[in-house]
């Protein structure tokens, strides 16, 4: 079989963990790593340290496309720049896989769409939140019709103290960067419902605001490593004590000028902490949903109502608290999962979820690798996404944001034009 060439453009912790090094360590039977790009050379050359490889480094994509000739282009940069290079690639004549989301405004939306027309050539969106073991039981449960025909349902998104505070030091805290979290964070929870559901949105309400980042309080800098209160701010982080973040941030950022460690409670925040949303389907299923970015704990709790009963799984699964010595960390809970059927008229029972030990989103990182990667694998769960996925995913968030703006509900149809 011969190997297919692989670049990745975007360096930085993604792009590193989920592709770069998989790819050199698992995949070398059936994948070639043939080029990294980035507009930071000084984290290209980390990321090849780190590697122990040689791999050739471009800060030009349209170099990197002539002189390494990927037959698949791997797009792990700033939300909105996806776009202009899964464009570009698919011109060229590459497949693509993108991280999630595939891009951040409806109109770029139906560039992709059509591109991947006019070319023949196919994205894939790398939704790792499909192949976790709740959202498998989840899909099979559904799917053997325990609570028969699906009504409605409900999704809460828990972001704790330390998650949810990381997207307002980065560059996801100025909406024209990430479209906010209803587009970068809430597309994983979309593109989840979508595929359960089995059917695609047609409106979209939201209303949402930012209630506790931003310019909140007075003790606050530019960015932590510099900050006169890091010793009394519980939202301190110290880039030099994580190797990874040392190396591929703070070593490397007088090259691009890019903090990694910027105050969360800075003026230029613009996107939404708090989040509320109704989704209608074309199948007449209502659900609510709701995003918490500065939580406690950390998880889901996500439920379905139909014909014979309800489905629900509590996933919050770790809280963030001091230690011995009063610094601030993020602990487990040790209460195993499982889902909860409610037949209407009948007894409750819990299904146990498989407990897989694996720090890479509980293993799911792995298993969507494994489809991405490797040709001909058996698909019984519908898992692969495509570029009609990342659409209906994007443009739930796309939705929700207009109708934050106007105080209407919007329709997807008009936003596919």
């Amino acid at each position: 079989m011969l190997k297919k060439r692989y670049a990745l453009v975007g360096t930085g912790g993604r792009g590193f963990s989920m592709f770069a090094r998989p790819l050199v360590r698992n995949f070398a039977d059936v994948a070639d790593l043939v080029a990294l790009c980035d507009r930071n050379p000084k984290r290209m050359a980390a990321v090849n340290q780190r590697l122990g490889r040689a791999i050739p480094a471009f800060t030009s994509f349209e170099e990197m496309l002539e002189e390494a000739r990927p037959d698949v282009v791997i797009v792990c940069t700033m939300d909105g720049t996806h776009h202009a290079y899964i464009l570009r690639a698919l011109e060229a004549g590459c497949e693509v896989i993108t991280e999630k989301p595939m891009t951040t405004t409806a109109e770029r939306v139906r560039a992709i769409l059509d591109m991947e027309q006019r070319t023949g050539r196919k994205v894939r969106v790398s939704f790792n939140a499909r192949y976790g073991a709740a959202a498998e039981a989840i899909y099979r449960l559904l799917r053997q019709g325990v609570i028969g025909e699906i009504l409605s349902a409900d999704f809460v998104e828990y972001l704790n103290t330390s998650h949810g505070a990381d997207y307002f030091r980065r560059w996801h805290r100025r909406k024209e960067n990430s479209g906010g979290l209803l587009i970068h964070k809430a597309t994983h929870h979309f593109d989840q419902l979508n595929w359960w559901i089995g059917a695609d949105p047609e409106v979209v309400y939201a209303q949402g605001r930012l209630a506790f980042y931003g310019p909140k309080r007075e003790a606050r800098g530019e960015r932590c490593l510099t900050c006169p209160h890091k010793g009394s701010c519980a939202f301190y982080l110290d880039l030099t004590a994580d190797e990874t973040l040392r190396a591929l941030y703070l070593e490397t950022e007088d090259a691009d000028g890019y903090w990694r460690d910027r105050c969360v409670f800075a003026e230029e925040i613009d996107i939404e902490d708090t989040l509320a949303v109704i989704i209608r389907y074309q199948s007449g299923v209502l659900v609510t949903y709701a995003l918490n970015a500065f939580a406690p704990y950390e998880g889901q709790r996500i439920g379905f109502n139909g014909t014979l009963g309800r489905l629900e799984v509590d996933l919050v699964n770790e809280y963030h608290g001091p230690d011995e010595s009063g610094q601030v960390r993020v602990y487990p809970l040790d209460v195993p999962a499982v889902v909860r059927v409610n037949p209407l008229f009948g007894r409750p029972y819990t299904v146990p979820i498989e407990t897989r030990q694996d720090s890479e989103h509980g293993g799911a990182d792995a298993r969507i690798r494994e489809h991405l990667f490797r040709e001909g694998l058996p698909d019984p769960l519908a898992q692969r996404a495509g570029s009609w996925a990342g659409a209906m995913s994007v443009l739930i968030g796309v939705a929700g944001n207009l109708s934050m703006k106007t105080g209407q509900p919007v329709a997807i149809a008009d936003l596919l034009g």
